[in-house]
């Protein structure tokens, strides 16, 4: 049986994993990722479209300067989009995501198991827990990275605008301001943090309380120990 120090310190990691996975679930469920606001050029005044979306869905609204055109309606991201590296970066993003989701559950796993036993397998310890909230931090961090890639580089709101209202004509200039949907990543990358800075704190315990136990023996006279 493991001793309550090690128990209650893989239990806390193990919280915080857990809690790392549920925010991923959100960050994937929700469609409050970024707001644009995209301005086209019109024939007599100009149309601005609002969009509100994340990975699989959200809403637009089409503006002209006299109030609004079209109401709100709700559209998917990937019908929406004919331009390939677009749809194509919003895959990986999804796919990067689910892989985090899946690190995540595997550390849970491993904090899991720490907690309640002692592993024979050294990879099932610290090691095991430091890989796998590693790799999960670099997955939301990349994710973090390639969305609003996708938006200024590959122009992923002016896609989505012109997939929702095709008579649109010459685009103007665009404003994004990122949602919770997006901000929250940073709290799933603070949670990976915790929970490596948790378990290396008991780690280095257990290592410095080893070599308190072998100190008394390597001090020892020559003799006392010949004894």
């Amino acid at each position: 049986m493991p001793s309550r120090t090690k128990t209650g310190m893989f239990a806390a990691a193990f919280l915080t994993c857990i809690c790392s996975f549920v925010v991923i679930c959100v960050v994937l469920a929700t469609p409050h990722w970024v707001t644009s606001k995209v301005r086209f050029s019109g024939t007599n005044s100009s149309v601005m479209v609002s969009l509100t979306y994340g990975l699989f869905s959200g809403t637009c609204e089409q503006l002209v300067d006299a109030g609004l055109l079209v109401p709100e309606k709700i559209f998917q991201v990937a019908a929406n989009l004919s331009n390939t590296k677009a749809k194509s970066t919003i895959t990986a993003i999804i796919v990067i995501l689910v892989l985090g989701l899946l690190v995540s559950l595997l550390s849970s796993g491993f904090t899991c198991t720490n907690a309640v036993s002692n592993p024979y397998q050294t990879f099932l310890g610290p090691i095991g827990v430091y890989t796998w909230n590693s790799l999960c931090g670099i997955f939301i961090l990349i994710a973090m990275i390639l969305f609003p890639v996708n938006i200024e580089g590959n122009g992923l709101s002016i896609e989505l605008a012109r997939g929702c209202f095709s008579a649109l004509q010459k685009h103007v200039k665009s404003e994004h301001t990122y949602g919770y949907s997006y901000w929250i990543m940073l709290l799933i990358i603070f949670l990976n943090t915790a929970s490596i800075i948790i378990i290396y704190f008991y780690d280095h315990a257990r290592y410095s309380k080893k070599k308190e136990q072998e100190r008394p023996i390597e001090n020892a006279p020559k003799d006392v120990i010949l004894f």
